[in-house]
């Protein structure tokens, strides 16, 4: 289909199309099997501008939106999803800052940020706060002109390889969600560190770490907003986020069919390519609909967003909850298609459906986004 994309949106898809098949495509499953962070790849996207694109440019960026970052995530997400995460999880960091941060917050980082010297990380899971993100237990203490920071985050992706982290931490427990406070912490900060890197199902070249806080101090302009507006932030950042991750289940969705359709026209069975049979064209035929259907409604649920509406949560979650749980089927029914090739390691499929998991668990599972939909549909109907 034609989604009318303007001359910059149709460069940019060319652009990070042309990169994931020189630069991507021929290593990922090197990167895969040897679980190696991608640097060189990160080098080659700033390089390019390409994590300026949603940083205005007052701050060094390129000032698009969120349709234009989520074209480049979906073609990344084609060739590699792992590849992708690390990218995407750069934006998703920096939303605290672009969003909620000072002036002088913005121009200390957003240049380094959008010319690719410094990747970010988010911090807001814990062992006992995923879902539910009240469940906050990190501490940030005010201590004279500092912040002392205690505490762990979990499964932080970007993790140990980021320069500069956001994360949400309780500044007053006694007020639950409204104690928390976001703020902004280096990596070299003294009493940082990081833990082990963890070992996934998929994502592997994605570098995924918990963050381990010993009373470590930062200065008290290091808090993003104010205190107690925690929780907006983070709630604000996912929902900005997740049209980005229904972008990454279109694009490994994309990259896993294209891959089945291939093998399908050559695979020979009975005399004849396995697509002359109609089971497989049904399969096939089903993967494209829902392809193109959740690329319809990720592309205008960016399009919203960027029209400056105020209330994304709901739509922002239709995005995510359809298009990741789309990527699942489709990347399953490519291995089925591919019968025993598809599930060997030669072939890419067998890890874009180990690859498309986490797209249904990261940045709110899709239970959870059910929850926000049908939540939100309790409030618009109580308004009528």
């Amino acid at each position: 289909m034609d989604y009318f994309l303007n001359e910059d949106q149709v460069m940019i898809k060319e652009l990070v199309r042309q990169i994931s098949e020189e630069k991507v495509v021929p290593v990922r499953g090197e990167l895969d099997e040897k679980e190696e962070f991608p640097w060189e790849i990160m080098k080659i996207l700033s390089q390019s501008d390409l994590f300026g694109l949603f940083i205005p440019e007052e701050y060094g960026g390129i000032g698009k939106g969120s349709l234009e970052l989520c074209i480049a995530v979906e073609e990344l997400s084609r060739a590699c999803l792992g590849v992708a995460t690390t990218y995407a999880a750069n934006a998703l960091g920096t939303y605290p800052i672009l969003f909620f941060g000072s002036d002088e917050q913005k121009k200390k980082y957003l240049p380094d940020i959008a010319a690719g010297k410094r990747l970010v990380a988010f911090g807001l899971t814990e062992a006992n706060a995923g879902s539910d993100a009240a469940g906050i237990q990190t501490t940030a203490k005010p201590d004279g002109n500092e912040y002392v920071i205690n505490g762990t985050k979990q499964w932080i992706t970007n993790g140990g390889e980021a320069g500069i982290y956001t994360i949400i931490a309780m500044t007053d427990k006694a007020k639950g969600p409204r104690g928390a406070s976001a703020f902004i912490i280096e990596k070299d900060t003294p009493g940082f560190q990081f833990g082990k890197k963890e070992k996934k199902m998929g994502i592997r070249t994605s570098s995924t770490r918990e963050l381990i806080f010993d009373n470590c101090r930062i200065p008290r302009e290091n808090i993003v907003g104010k205190e107690g507006i925690g929780f907006i932030v983070a709630m604000k950042t996912l929902d900005n986020a997740r049209a980005g991750v229904g972008a990454q289940g279109v694009g490994i969705a994309q990259g896993a069919f294209e891959e089945a359709l291939k093998f399908a026209r050559q695979r020979v069975q009975f005399g004849h390519p396995i697509i002359s049979f109609q089971a497989v064209q049904h399969m096939l035929a089903d993967m494209a609909t829902e392809i193109e259907a959740a690329r319809a409604l990720v592309y205008a649920v960016a399009r919203y967003m960027d029209s400056g509406a105020r209330e994304v949560s709901k739509v922002s979650a239709m995005a995510k909850v359809f298009a990741t749980d789309m990527a699942m089927r489709v990347t399953t029914n490519a291995v089925q298609v591919m019968g025993g090739s598809g599930y060997m390691r030669e072939y890419p499929v067998e890890k874009m459906m180990r690859d498309a998991k986490i797209l249904q668990i990261y940045e709110g599972t899709n239970q959870i986004q059910r929850n926000v939909i049908g939540q939100a549909l309790i409030r618009e109907a109580a308004k009528k």
